[in-house]
């Protein structure tokens, strides 16, 4: 077995954030074989014997999934310096350590995927599962929209991005499907399915076709359904639904 960093070994197995976890080794209060480490470097596996505050730590073999609606106005974060509403002003107090898997901007609304398990939001932010998304856009759908989500599209730019985003281009893959809704002249109605989550990426898609969103929201993700969830509330995943996440989650 692979040995890794200690503090990401302990975000993966508690509910301490990486960050929490340099905390207590800073503070001697993590042991390897009963002896106290402070080394921020260190790495381990299961053989060694960790231990936070005397409890041990065992690896973590159970996850827990919560579907939210997220309402737009909402920041997808822990706290915002700016003093604007996150998503966990929102959720009930026993979510507070719970880790969003992936983002949705503050003006976009719909299904979160949230998880006490780091490595499952980190797996499931990177897999390529199918995320469904209803989009009013202003303007016609154009031939040429067709063709970039038929082909997709590299954007060597930063339309459509925040201004003080750090990416600077782009490629968007073809989408898995869509279907146009409604399409006029004044604003255009449709359901796409993409396979990434890439920051603000059918924003982005959009704006490069001289388009914007005027409203986003997220349905499904991985085959998980937001259903008749009202905006704001928030459910653990069904039976069946956390079956086809462990299936996947436990892969090679």
């Amino acid at each position: 077995m692979e040995k890794i960093r200690l503090n990401k070994i302990i975000s993966h197995n508690t509910k301490y954030s990486r960050r929490e976890a340099d905390k207590l080794i800073k503070n001697g209060d993590v042991t390897i074989d009963d002896e106290v480490v402070t080394d921020l470097s260190t790495k381990v596996d299961f053989h060694d014997k960790v231990k936070i505050k005397g409890r041990r730590l065992y690896k973590k073999d159970h996850f827990t999934v919560i579907i939210y609606n997220k309402q737009k106005g909402e920041l997808v974060t822990k706290k915002d310096d700016r003093g604007r509403k996150t998503i966990f002003d929102t959720l009930p107090k026993q979510y507070a350590h719970y880790l969003p898997v992936g983002r949705l901007d503050f003006a976009s609304e719909g299904l979160l995927l949230l998880t006490d398990a780091p490595h499952v939001a980190t797996k499931l932010m990177e897999s390529h599962l199918e995320r469904v998304y209803y989009l009013k856009i202003k303007g016609y759908i154009t031939p040429a929209m067709e063709e970039g989500m038929q082909n997709g599209v590299y954007i060597d730019s930063n339309i459509g991005g925040h201004k003080d985003s750090e990416i600077h281009s782009m490629e968007i893959k073809p989408f898995l499907a869509y279907k146009i809704i409604k399409n006029s002249p004044s604003f255009s109605k449709l359901k796409v399915a993409i396979s990434e989550g890439k920051n603000r990426e059918l924003r982005r898609f959009f704006a490069y076709f001289d388009s914007e969103i005027t409203d986003l929201k997220r349905v499904s993700f991985g085959g998980i359904d937001l259903g008749m969830l009202k905006p704001g509330k928030s459910r653990y995943l069904e039976k069946n639904e956390y079956q086809s996440l462990h299936d996947f989650i436990h892969q090679k």
